[in-house]
């Protein structure tokens, strides 16, 4: 069952961070932005509140969240409900995959990965953006989970961690952009978004599918890695 309680306990906290820090989720958004297709159909998987998918022209999202969801949908959205291990669509319907702050909440990110291959077509996209576990950012949220509505649900992955899964799920290595310098997202000049890992503590991955073994992914589900959860959104700063 996905782990929902959070997010819908917490829509009003969720929200607030974006209102707070404007200058970190406007590099976020262009981060991603940068990533996606320029044309074709694109999803987003774990869509929350919309935050993201509204302003980067996505019109379809999958939720597990009733309360988030409601929120995309009044945002314009159309919103499906869902999990990313299991979403509810066919082979080939989309160029684009998108989940941003929602990797660390899946259930098995690398069946995440496998679905988001399956739905992707011939030359599709998969974009995650989520915060570097290695990062400085990424290591006080790991400390402070315990006491966090939500990080407490929360498995964060570094670089290394995520380009493993890719490979095994059947993806080529990715680009990496990276964005939120210096550990502080509203200070001068930390809002850059440049090519490369290991300086900023928000990273989006941009990875196609290889085309020499489409079985890779399904062949390989039974070995399954640690522990994490299902769509949902891990928020920094919330």
């Amino acid at each position: 069952m996905a782990r929902t309680a959070a997010f819908d306990r917490n829509t009003a906290a969720y929200e607030s961070w974006f209102e707070r820090h404007p200058r970190a989720y406007a590099a976020e958004l262009r981060a991603v932005g940068d990533a996606l297709p320029r044309n074709g159909r694109l999803l987003e998987v774990g869509v929350g509140s919309g935050r993201f998918a509204v302003p980067l022209g996505i019109r379809l999202g999958v939720e597990p969240s009733s309360a988030m969801g409601a929120l995309a949908r009044r945002r314009g959205v159309r919103v499906v409900r869902g999990v990313a291990e299991a979403l509810p669509f066919g082979a080939g319907t989309f160029d684009g995959v998108v989940l941003v702050t929602t990797i660390c909440f899946v259930d098995d990110p690398l069946r995440t990965m496998v679905e988001a291959r399956r739905v992707l077509r011939p030359g599709g996209v998969l974009v995650i953006g989520f915060v570097d576990a290695a990062s400085p950012l990424g290591l006080a949220y790991r400390r402070r989970a315990a006491r966090s509505n939500f990080y407490r649900e929360a498995t964060f992955y570094t670089c290394d961690d995520l380009v493993a899964l890719l490979e095994r799920a059947g993806f080529r290595a990715p680009t990496v952009r990276q964005t939120l310098f210096d550990g502080d997202p509203e200070r001068r000049r930390a809002d850059a978004v440049l090519p490369g890992r290991g300086r900023g503590a928000f990273l989006v991955l941009r990875a196609v599918p290889r085309r020499d073994d489409r079985r890779t992914g399904s062949a390989r589900l039974s070995d399954r890695p640690g522990r994490a959860r299902r769509a949902g959104r891990c928020r920094t700063g919330a």
